[in-house]
């Protein structure tokens, strides 16, 4: 008989592969031969897991993250949110990976984060991480914005079957219908921060920490950083008749946040409150009605895979601009969201 020789063990990095099967049409499917194949090689045990419903992915993350040394996850702005939402339920600095699958993903744009999913995957073996602020919501959290009115319940409130055959054309159409725009609610609200009160009505309202909101740029103003412990806020005043709604809609087309249209501010922290209940949306996500929301910026609060010389990191370093799609590619034509993980 033989010789038996012991076997040498293998000390190997964990990876937990958090993804929605179903965000952007399902695209992950062209690439997750590629992503598992990427990981692998770079010397890490891959655990994969398809989210099955909505909060699946707080809830894996919050159960067996702490078991891994990085967390990736796959999909649109609201599987993003689930993540984050699990990794400060586990109260680690794990390092997390994005790969987006969405339609805005205005997280991933602000940070520079490729929309590739293959290339997206390389960049997080072979980049470095930065910490990233991110946003409490009274007990919950998100990503890059939390907001109220006008548009900010398009993402929820546009069918899915719109979303899989217009994308981001769909939360235009919906967000400019003539049911929409007869209905547009404003909302008398305080808003106090920094010793500052301001109260007025307002047909939309937001508290951000991105160059990028619903897809648009400039949003958020100039110089935004994400690791400051510092957020913007941009509330827009109610039109009281056609002509100040055309010159608020040319305000925000030229980011002009000093018009009189606007309140624009920066603050760590800021109290907004209404005598009714008021819907948020949370990364695009509804996050409930509430009539007082106390809303601060957690300094620093992940450790994300992200050039540190970024400008938006504190760096000196611009996004460079992506590369247009490779039309061979299967998943080119199938770059829309569906980020609801059960359909």
């Amino acid at each position: 008989m033989g010789k038996a020789y012991p076997r040498k063990e293998i000390f190997m990095k964990k990876l937990l592969f958090v993804f929605n099967p179903h965000a952007g049409k399902g695209q992950i499917r062209f690439h997750l031969l590629q992503i598992l194949d990427t990981f692998t090689k770079a010397g890490y045990e891959v655990t994969a897991h398809p989210t099955q419903a909505k909060l699946d992915a707080v809830n894996v993350i919050t159960e067996t993250g702490k078991d891994h040394d990085v967390i990736v996850v796959s999909g649109g702005d609201g599987t993003m949110n689930e993540a984050i939402k699990g990794l400060m339920n586990l109260g680690e600095k794990i390092p997390l990976g994005y790969i987006p699958a969405g339609t805005m993903n205005d997280f991933a744009s602000s940070l520079g984060i490729p929309h590739n999913m293959t290339a997206a995957a390389e960049k997080i073996v072979n980049g470095e991480t930065a910490e990233v602020d991110i946003g409490a919501f009274n007990d919950e959290f998100f990503t890059y914005v939390a907001g109220f009115g006008a548009f900010t319940d398009v993402s929820y409130g546009t069918s899915q079957q719109m979303k899989n055959m217009f994308g981001s054309l769909a939360y235009i159409a919906e967000g400019l219908s003539i049911k929409r725009l007869n209905s547009m609610k404003p909302y008398k609200v305080k808003v106090e921060y920094d010793g500052n009160v301001i109260e007025d009505e307002f047909i939309y309202g937001m508290i951000c920490n991105s160059m990028s909101v619903g897809g648009f740029k400039g949003l958020g103003g100039k110089d935004v950083l994400m690791n400051d412990g510092i957020m913007e806020g941009l509330f827009i005043k109610n039109p009281k008749n056609l002509i100040e709604l055309q010159q608020t809609i040319n305000a925000l087309l030229a980011r002009n946040l000093e018009a009189d249209c606007f309140y624009y501010f920066k603050t760590g922290k800021a109290v907004v409150s209404s005598d009714e209940s008021i819907p948020w949306t949370l990364d695009g996500e509804f996050g409930g009605d509430v009539a007082r929301a106390e809303i601060s910026a957690k300094n620093k609060a992940i450790c994300l895979f992200a050039s540190p010389t970024l400008k938006i990191l504190g760096g000196t370093a611009e996004v460079a601009p992506e590369p247009m799609g490779d039309e061979s590619d299967p998943s080119y034509y199938y770059s829309e969201e569906n980020d609801d993980p059960t359909e």
